[in-house]
C-alpha cells in the first residue's frame, strides 16, 4: 500500500495551517536524537531555545514505512501512458483568466516529485494525467463544475432518490391501516423500525471496504439492485414474521449505500465543492418525500383492485422503480474521470484537457486522493489504524446525537395526523410543506457554512430550531386537542436546516487520507444510525398521544447536542494550537526529517491542521 499524504491541502480551505499527536517521534540533526512527546512541549522548546517561527510552506518527502503491504504494485485496469503527456495536457500553455498559482501545492518541485512517486506506486487510475504545470481559466473550470454537475451530481441524487424511495415508504404505508391489516401495533411498528437501523449500522463498514475492493461504480448498482426486489417483495407481507424479515434484508442491503457514493462524489470534486453537492445530495431526500406523497396519494387510491390493499401496490410499483434506478446505474457511474469512455459511451464525458483539469483541480486540493488505486482494497492494519483515529470521534458523537430530536416526531408523523383526525390521503399530502422547507434551509446551512468557512457554528442552527419546537411538544396544553396548532409545531421542527452535508464534508476533510476518509465515512453513517436506533424506542405506546415522557427525553438530547457541537470547536481549537506549537518548536531541517521518517498518517500527522 502507499505512503499517505503529509499535509493539509493548500489554497482553497482556509483552516489553519498544516499538525497531530504521536505517542513519541525521533528527530535526528546532526547524529543527535532529540526524542519528544505531545505531552512534552516545555522539553522541546527548553532544548530549542531560539528557534524562529517558521513558514507554513510544506513539501512532501516519502514515508519510511515497515509495512510490507505499502510496498505492493496494484495493477490497474487502465492502459493508458503513464507519464504525463506534456503537449496533449498544455504544460506550457498561457491561459488567459488562469486559476492563481497559489492554489498549487506542486509547484514546489520536491513536492511535484514526491506525489508523482506515490501515484505511480500505488498505479492510481489516473496518474498519466498528472500534471504539476497545467493551467485552467476559471471560465474553464465553471463550465467543467457545471458538467460534472450535470453527469455526476444528478446522478448521484437519482440514485439516493431511489434508497429514499424504499427507505421512507413505510410511513405512508401505515397511513393506509398497514399496521391493522397485518396484525401488527406499535411496538412492533418501533421495534421493526429497529431492526432495519441495526441491520442498515452494521452493513456500513463491510460495504465500505468491499465498495472500496471493487469500486462504488460496480457496488452501488448492485447493491440496488439487489433491495429493489426485497423492497418489491414487500407486498406480499403476511404477517409480523415476514415484516420483520424484509426490514432487515432492507437495512443489510442498504447500509453502506450513503458513504458509498460520497466515495465515488469525491473523486470529482474538491473539498469545498463536495458539502454543496451533498447538500443537493440530501435535498433529493426532501423531493422525494414530495414526489412520493403525490405517489401515494394516487397509488393507495387502488385499495381494493385485485383484492390488494393500497399500500401493496404501494411496495410494488416504488420497488419496481428502484429496481430500473440500480439497472441504470451500472451504465451511469464511471470508475474515474478518466475512465467515462465505453463502448455504450464512445465520446465520454469529457475531452481529454477536461479530464486532465478534472483530475489536477481535484489532486491540487487534496493529493492524498490518488494515494489508492479505486479497485485497492485497505489492508487490516490500515482499517485498524482509521479506527482508532480519536480526533474523529467528536464529529461521531455530534452524529450519535444531532439527528434524534426530530428523528421520532418524523417518523411518527403521518400516525399523528391521522390521530388529529385528518384522511389517509390529506396525511400524506399535509407532510408536503415540511419537505420543500426542509429543502430551502438545507441549501442555505450549506451555502452559510461555505460562504464563512465554518462549520461548527454554522451546524450548530440545526439544534438551536428544532430546540423551541420540542419544547412546545412537550409543554403546550393545546398538543393534540389543537390539531392546527399541533400540526404547524411539527411541520416547523421538521422544516429544521439539516446540517448533515457539512458533517460529511467535515469528516472527509479531517480525514486527510483516502483509507481514513473510506472508514471514517463508514464509522459516521454507523453512529447516525446507532442514534436513530435509540430514537425509535423514544416514543412508547404507553406515553402516546402527548408523549410527554417521550418528548422530555428529546428535549434533553437537544441540549446534549448543543453542547457537543461547541465541546467538538474548542476541541479542534485547541488540537490546532497544540500542534501548531510543536510545529514551530522544530528546526526546518527536523521539520524536514518528520516528514521523511514519521509513520503517523492521516489527521496525527503533526504537519496537519483540523477543519473545524
Amino acid at each position: 500500500m502507499c505512503p499517505t499524504r503529509h499535509t493539509a491541502s493548500l489554497g482553497r480551505d482556509s483552516v489553519d495551517p498544516a499538525i497531530s499527536n504521536s505517542p513519541s517521534n525521533s528527530i535526528v540533526e546532526g547524529g543527535n536524537s532529540l526524542g519528544f512527546e505531545l505531552s512534552d512541549l516545555n522539553a522541546i522548546e527548553s532544548a530549542l531555545p531560539a528557534l524562529p517561527r517558521l513558514s507554513t510552506k510544506m513539501s512532501y518527502q516519502p514515508l519510511a514505512s515497515d509495512d510490507p503491504d505499502e510496498q505492493k504494485t496494484y495493477g490497474s485496469l487502465d492502459t493508458s501512458p503513464t507519464r504525463s503527456p506534456a503537449p496533449l495536457l498544455g504544460e506550457n500553455l498561457l491561459v488567459e483568466d488562469a486559476v492563481p498559482d497559489i492554489e498549487n501545492p506542486f509547484l514546489d518541485t520536491e513536492t511535484a516529485e514526491y506525489w508523482r512517486h506515490v501515484y505511480e506506486n500505488c498505479q492510481y487510475e489516473c496518474r498519466h494525467v498528472f500534471n504539476p504545470k497545467l493551467e485552467w481559466s476559471a471560465k474553464e473550470e465553471k463550465e467543467l463544475v457545471r458538467k460534472l454537475d450535470w453527469n455526476v451530481c444528478l446522478w448521484a441524487c437519482v440514485m439516493f432518490f431511489g434508497l429514499q424511495v424504499d427507505r421512507g415508504n413505510l410511513s405512508q404505508a401505515v397511513s393506509d391501516n398497514m399496521l391493522d391489516d397485518l396484525g401488527l401495533n406499535t411496538n412492533d411498528y418501533n421495534y421493526g423500525h429497529s431492526i432495519f437501523l441495526v441491520s442498515f449500522l452494521l452493513a456500513e463498514l463491510p460495504s465500505q471496504l468491499v465498495s472500496k475492493a471493487v469500486g462504488p461504480d460496480r457496488w452501488i448498482p448492485m447493491q440496488m439492485v439487489l433491495w429493489s426486489f426485497v423492497a418489491i417483495s414487500q407486498c406480499a407481507l403476511a404477517g409480523r414474521g415476514s415484516f420483520l424479515l424484509t426490514r432487515s434484508l432492507l437495512g443489510f442491503l442498504e447500509g453502506g449505500f450513503i458513504p458509498d457514493l460520497v466515495l465515488w462524489l469525491s473523486y470529482f470534486y474538491t473539498s469545498r465543492e463536495l458539502p454543496i453537492r451533498l447538500s443537493y445530495f440530501w435535498t433529493t431526500l426532501s423531493v422525494t418525500g414530495i414526489i412520493t406523497s403525490l405517489l401515494a396519494f394516487a397509488l393507495l387510491h387502488l385499495r381494493g383492485v385485485f383484492g390488494w390493499e393500497g399500500w401493496r401496490w404501494l411496495f410494488l410499483v416504488e420497488g419496481s422503480i428502484t429496481l430500473c434506478v440500480g439497472i441504470a446505474s451500472f451504465f451511469m457511474m464511471p470508475a474515474s474521470a478518466v475512465q467515462t469512455k465505453t463502448w455504450f459511451r464512445p465520446k465520454g464525458w469529457f475531452t481529454e484537457r477536461e479530464e486532465t483539469i478534472v483530475v489536477n483541480r481535484v489532486l491540487r486540493d487534496d493529493p492524498s486522493k490518488g494515494d489508492m488505486h479505486n479497485r485497492q482494497a485497505l489492508t487490516p492494519r490500515r482499517l485498524w489504524e482509521a479506527l482508532k483515529d480519536y480526533d474523529l470521534w467528536p464529529l461521531y458523537a455530534i452524529g450519535f446525537c444531532a439527528y434524534v430530536p426530530q428523528s421520532p416526531p418524523k417518523t411518527y408523523l403521518t400516525l399523528t395526523l391521522r390521530s388529529l383526525g385528518f384522511s389517509t390521503f390529506n396525511t400524506n399530502l399535509l407532510t408536503i410543506p415540511a419537505d420543500i422547507i426542509h429543502i430551502i434551509n438545507l441549501i442555505l446551512l450549506t451555502r452559510l457554512s461555505e460562504w464563512l468557512n465554518e462549520r461548527s457554528l454554522v451546524a450548530i442552527i440545526q439544534p438551536l430550531w428544532t430546540l423551541p419546537c420540542i419544547f412546545a411538544l412537550r409543554f403546550w396544553g393545546g398538543v393534540v386537542e389543537d390539531r392546527w396548532g399541533t400540526y404547524a409545531i411539527l411541520i416547523t421542527l421538521l422544516s429544521y436546516p439539516y446540517c448533515h452535508a457539512i458533517l460529511v464534508g467535515w469528516c472527509s476533510k479531517n480525514s486527510n487520507n483516502v483509507g481514513t476518509r473510506t472508514v471514517s465515512a463508514a464509522l459516521y453513517n454507523m453512529s447516525v444510525q446507532a442514534g436513530n436506533v435509540y430514537a425509535s424506542y423514544i416514543y412508547r405506546e404507553d406515553d402516546k398521544p402527548l408523549y410527554r415522557r417521550g418528548n422530555t427525553t428529546l428535549l434533553v438530547i437537544n441540549l446534549v447536542s448543543i453542547l457537543v457541537f461547541l465541546l467538538t470547536k474548542l476541541y479542534y481549537v485547541w488540537r490546532n494550537k497544540q500542534k501548531e506549537r510543536l510545529w514551530n518548536a522544530l528546526t526546518e531541517e527536523q521539520q524536514i526529517e518528520y516528514r521523511k521518517t514519521t509513520k503517523l498518517q492521516g489527521s496525527r500527522r503533526l504537519d496537519f491542521r483540523f477543519a473545524h
